[in-house]
């Protein structure tokens, strides 16, 4: 039996379009208490946790074939913001014995979906990402350690490639790439979040009253999807912060880590 596991993301730091007609472009918060797990047993040819001719086209893609018995467990429901699509389908090629760069299967990712995080990589939250085309676009610094206190808020909404219907953020990634102090990180993803529910709802979400009411350090969002979170330095969240969440509507409410220094 082989196993694999590919950790997903809770959201993004920042998302939107890098300049007024740029592409759209994002940070991805990186999560390892988020991850999707996949297996492989021999025997005959079949899949669980995806549609079996969609696993043989991606395989297809790499020059691959299904690997036996697969079975792909994500840790959380898609359309959650969480990136168990892309996750879903590293797992597949990693388990089918893919070796090659992370960037040809981003690409694969992308002729398969329309879309990608860049879960693939090592370190997918120190780069600019362009999830339409599958592109590095920069570095970018690794966060200090903080907690998340993240749960779920609004309904499952998957991402749709052809969107690109985000506020512009080149002022956030130039500033982001120069920043080291989680306080002002966890401003900026604020600002990334804030513009983005401005401009394409949903208009009545409680997140930024609730930052405000518990005393984070700002909070962040899946800027397609329901996750939400608040930012705060590691052992800052008030006791009784996440029966404050759950009593707003939050579902699903518990403290994740996130960083990296």
């Amino acid at each position: 039996m082989m196993q694999v596991t590919v950790t997903g993301h809770f959201g993004e730091w920042l998302q939107g379009r890098n300049g007024p007609a740029g592409p759209v472009a994002l940070v991805t918060l990186a999560c390892p208490d988020v991850a999707l797990r996949g297996r492989a047993l021999p025997g005959p040819q079949r899949i669980q946790g995806m549609a079996p001719r969609a696993a043989r086209q991606f395989l297809g893609r790499l020059g691959l074939t299904l690997p036996g018995r697969v079975n792909l467990r994500a840790g959380v429901a898609p359309g959650m913001g969480c990136g168990m699509s892309t996750a879903r389908l590293v797992a597949l090629a990693r388990l089918a014995g893919w070796q090659g760069p992370p960037e040809a299967l981003a690409h694969a990712c992308i002729a398969h979906e329309g879309a990608s995080d860049p879960l693939m990589f090592s370190a997918p939250e120190q780069m600019l990402w362009a999830s339409r085309i599958g592109e590095k676009l920069g570095p970018m610094p690794a966060l200090p350690r903080c907690t998340l206190l993240g749960g779920f808020w609004g309904p499952a909404l998957r991402t749709d490639p052809q969107d690109a219907d985000f506020p512009d953020i080149g002022d956030l990634i130039d500033l982001w790439s120069r920043t080291r102090d989680l306080a002002d990180f966890a401003q900026l993803a604020t600002e990334s979040a804030r513009r983005c529910l401005l401009m394409r709802g949903p208009k009545a979400d409680p997140t930024q009253a609730l930052a405000q009411e518990l005393g984070a350090l700002g909070y962040v969002i899946a800027h397609t999807g329901a996750a939400r979170g608040l930012i705060f330095a590691p052992g800052h969240a008030p006791p009784d912060a996440a029966a404050h969440l759950r009593a707003a509507g939050w579902r699903h409410v518990r403290y994740l880590r996130a960083g990296l220094r």
